[in-house]
């Protein structure tokens, strides 16, 4: 996977990382162009949710047309990932191919479902976003916790670490606020949904950096 003949997989990793964020993004965007969303600041307080973004207008299309090409491209990333690994650290297994696949399976649900009203597309869309969100946190964490064994990839598989415990702890601090604010929550919910997704997205660019710095290629082999 590493000859210098085959096809560089930089490109298509940096594509990975950074198609869900332009999407929603440009979402969010046009949905203040429009005025079907009033102007603020998604990281901050009082904003709109991720999902408000594709419900509506010219975003509903954007959304779907950028989200769910992004999840197929998600899905070989994982694999591409799992047959590096099993490459280079042949001692173990991983599943992290599968698991991604089920992760961005799940978030294309919540995409196709997204837009929808009625308690079955609420329930697939709440399912889709936990079922992705927890998968691929695993996933991001097998990566980071085998890249740090190696002297090659140690530096970048513990940055990875540093990564996946910082997305962990915002999980788990939204978690107890949420208990302890009630209602109050609801001011800053929407500010740590994107936070979390802009953390996964950067685990992923900054793997896919570690790809550059080695050169990591894919080749087709005939037998």
């Amino acid at each position: 996977m590493s000859d210098q003949s085959g096809c560089r997989l930089y490109p298509l990793g940096l594509l990975v990382a950074l198609l869900p964020l332009l999407t929603t993004h440009l979402c969010l965007l046009l949905n203040f162009s429009q005025e079907t969303l009033a102007w603020c600041n998604p990281y901050w307080l009082d904003c709109h949710s991720i999902s408000a973004t594709g419900r509506q207008g010219v975003a509903y299309f954007v959304f779907k047309g950028g989200m769910l090409p992004a999840m197929l491209l998600l899905a070989l990333y994982w694999w591409l990932n799992q047959y590096w690994l099993r490459h280079h650290f042949t001692h173990k297994v991983f599943a992290i191919g599968w698991l991604g696949s089920l992760a961005s399976v799940a978030l294309s649900v919540y995409t196709l479902s997204l837009g929808h009203d009625g308690d079955i597309p609420y329930l697939l869309r709440r399912t889709g976003v936990v079922t992705y969100l927890g998968l691929t946190f695993i996933c991001q964490l097998i990566l980071a916790a085998t890249l740090s064994q190696s002297p090659l990839t140690r530096s970048t598989g513990r940055h990875l670490l540093t990564l996946s415990t910082l997305t962990l702890s915002l999980a788990l601090l939204s978690l107890a606020l949420d208990a302890s604010m009630g209602e109050g929550y609801e001011r800053i919910e929407n500010a740590v949904e994107w936070s979390l997704i802009l953390l996964l997205n950067l685990h992923v660019l900054l793997s896919v950096r570690l790809w550059k710095r080695l050169g990591v290629r894919m080749t087709l082999q005939h037998q």
